[in-house]
């Protein structure tokens, strides 16, 4: 990645600790990459500063923006060119769930879940696309994005916790970059997604504990361990060496599809 520029949408983290989107923009860095990261809270963002400073990555730029916000995006992808000249990654990593089925879920709560989790896919790539064509030519890509999704939109637990707008905003993270992927196939810009599964970070220790009541947060999350069959929930570093994968070189031959990242959570079923 070295040389190249990065934009991260939800580069912060949720509380203390490694979200995906903070680890994504530290490793793209690692690597020698450019690093553009926003996201809407800025002292989520803070954390994510603190730590490119502390490793003394002195290519990396940040700013405050509600990706949902399509006159924010705009100008937060003009000053990434302003600071970097160039777009060459884009990762959309903005969402979060809401529970709630069709009777239960206020429509407001249904609107919500969609600008998060899909309009912020849609606006990073509305103003970032015409960027990634322009620098396409003979002798170099145009670009890569990854989108984040979620197998929460794949598999669904029986009796358990109901997230439909979830589900559905994230399904069509899917089928959104799928279909932007061929559209663009023949400008040079690949564009694939990245499936997490039940991940160990800090939106769970945090937002997910409140949301869901938790007492008991040590039972909660070994539990969500035992859940899983390789036998631990995966990290936000499993996510980031995932995108960073697709959004590389060597991934040159590979768009319109998704990485599962689960630990074998979608492939397995209930011991019976």
């Amino acid at each position: 990645m070295t040389g190249k520029v990065v934009f991260v949408a939800g580069a912060g983290a949720a509380g203390p600790g490694w979200g995906n989107g903070k680890a994504t923009a530290v490793l793209m860095a690692r690597q020698g990459a450019h690093v553009f990261g926003v996201d809407r809270d800025d002292s989520a963002l803070q954390g994510t500063n603190a730590a490119m400073l502390d490793e003394g990555h002195e290519n990396w730029a940040c700013k405050t923006c509600d990706m949902t916000d399509s006159g924010q995006v705009q100008s937060a992808v003009s000053d990434c060119l302003d600071r970097f000249g160039r777009i060459d990654v884009l990762v959309n990593n903005v969402g979060g769930s809401a529970p709630g089925d069709p009777v239960s879920m206020p429509e407001e709560a249904w609107d919500a879940q969609m600008e998060l989790n899909l309009k912020t896919a849609f606006l990073g790539c509305k103003h970032v696309l015409p960027i990634m064509e322009r620098q396409f030519n003979s002798e170099s890509r145009g670009g890569a994005i990854v989108n984040l999704s979620s197998i929460g939109c794949m598999s669904f637990q029986d009796q358990g916790r109901v997230s439909v707008a979830y589900a559905a905003s994230k399904g069509g993270v899917l089928s959104f970059s799928r279909a932007v992927a061929i559209a663009y196939s023949r400008k040079g810009i690949r564009v694939n997604t990245v499936v997490p599964g039940v991940m160990d970070t800090p939106l769970v220790s945090n937002r997910l504990v409140t949301q869901l009541g938790v007492k008991d947060t040590r039972s909660f999350i070994e539990k969500r361990h035992a859940s899983v069959p390789v036998g631990r929930m995966g990290d936000a570093w499993d996510v980031a060496h995932a995108v960073l994968f697709l959004a590389s070189d060597e991934a040159r031959y590979i768009t319109a599809t998704q990485l599962v990242v689960d630990g074998g959570m979608t492939a397995a079923r209930p011991t019976t």
